[in-house]
């Protein structure tokens, strides 16, 4: 029986910066949307080809402070003037002015709660495993050297002739699997 390894996406290694921008921007115009890049520094131009042109955190953010400042506003409002109204020296009970402060807290308490839950949503974190993770050389990426990756498609299966688990077969099979990955 043949063993079958799904493939996720190629991986390559490159020693500069620009070789990897390059690399992405052939990978972007060839009409690849799943790509990312791995470097221990940041890499000017290389967000703009892998995909990385709008940010949508802002307008959640935005959300989040109109929703804590509406419902902040209206739990007083609630509270001061329908629930438990109190005539206290004679000012209204739908006194705006005094609502001003808690509004502003709780606009700023339910944006700050919005951006960071949003950045790890849209983020797609916290992410405990990646298919990348299992190439031998990605920890370099943290080092001295660059990392693209380019997800496949579809799911590819890999299908291996050796039947039987000997250690050259296997050392075979990770050098050609490992060849397959750094291919651009």
């Amino acid at each position: 029986m043949a063993k079958r390894d799904l493939i996720y996406g190629l991986m390559a290694e490159f020693d500069s910066a620009t070789a990897l921008v390059e690399a992405a921007r052939k990978t972007s115009h060839a009409g690849y949307k799943k790509i990312d890049a791995y470097s221990p520094f940041p890499i000017e131009g290389l967000a703009e080809e892998v995909g990385f042109h709008h940010d949508e955190v802002p307008l959640v953010v935005l959300i989040g402070g109109i929703l804590g400042g509406s419902l902040g506003y209206a739990m007083q409002y609630w509270m001061s003037a329908v629930d438990y109204p109190l005539n206290i020296g004679g000012k209204p009970y739908h006194s705006w002015p005094s609502f001003i402060v808690i509004t502003f807290e709780m606009t700023i308490l339910f944006a700050g709660i919005s951006a960071v839950f949003g950045m790890l949503a849209l983020n797609g974190l916290p992410m405990p495993y990646h298919p990348v993770f299992n190439v031998p050389r990605f920890a370099m990426a943290s080092r001295n050297t660059v990392e693209f990756w380019r997800g496949a498609r579809r799911a590819i299966h890999m299908t291996s002739a050796a039947t039987s688990r000997s250690s050259t077969n296997t050392a075979a099979a990770a050098a050609r699997k490992n060849a397959a990955m750094r291919r651009s």
